[in-house]
């Protein structure tokens, strides 16, 4: 159960409005964002707090910012079929050292299924991997040279243009071992 706290956003009321203002019923929006029915029902009614994963597939869905949602505002009707994810709301992951960034390109209703991010890793930066679920393999393209590719006992360099693809569900690592910033694009795909 949610309980408010003073000053709180009613993310709640304010999905349902955005909602409803698009005419779209809890079945379509739960199609659209790979929130389920009963979870948006909840979200709706103040039952349950979304998590920010949850929050970015519902904003995605209805084509608003987050910051649109908290502060209440209707942005102005967009009947395009062309969704477009401003670059300072692609959320970013950074390792440990902070040596690589992983931008997350894909949708939320995909986690899971397929992944890509754009990946860029400082020189002589690592990105090391536990393994991912069985079947979980990666493919990735190198748009800079540099870059290395380990998967369980195998390791590869790879030059830009070149695409490695490789287990995922073993340990893995890549590393940029030029004296350069790196980058490429990385995609997951999960059996």
């Amino acid at each position: 159960m949610a309980t408010e706290a003073a000053n709180t956003p009613e993310i709640g009321p304010a999905i349902q409005e955005q909602r409803k203002a698009r005419r779209l019923t809890l079945e379509q929006l739960a199609a659209r964002s790979g929130v389920s029915k009963s979870m948006l029902s909840q979200i709706e009614r103040g039952k349950a707090n979304p998590t920010f994963a949850v929050l970015w597939s519902l904003t995605r869905a209805l084509k608003i910012e987050f910051s649109d949602l908290l502060e209440g505002r209707t942005p102005p009707g967009d009947d395009s079929a062309i969704e477009v994810v401003p670059a300072s709301h692609t959320p970013e992951i950074k390792n440990a050292d902070g040596s690589c960034v992983l931008r997350i390109l894909s949708p939320p209703n995909l986690a899971g299924r397929i992944e890509w991010y754009g990946l860029e890793i400082a020189a002589g930066g690592i990105l090391d991997s536990a393994p991912h679920a069985p079947g979980a393999f990666e493919h990735l393209t190198a748009f800079t040279p540099g870059l290395e590719v380990s998967s369980g006992d195998s390791c590869r360099s790879i030059g830009a243009g070149e695409t490695a693809r490789y287990p995922a569900d073993v340990p893995h690592r890549i590393a940029n071992v030029s004296s350069e910033p790196a980058k490429g694009l990385l995609i997951v795909l999960y059996n």
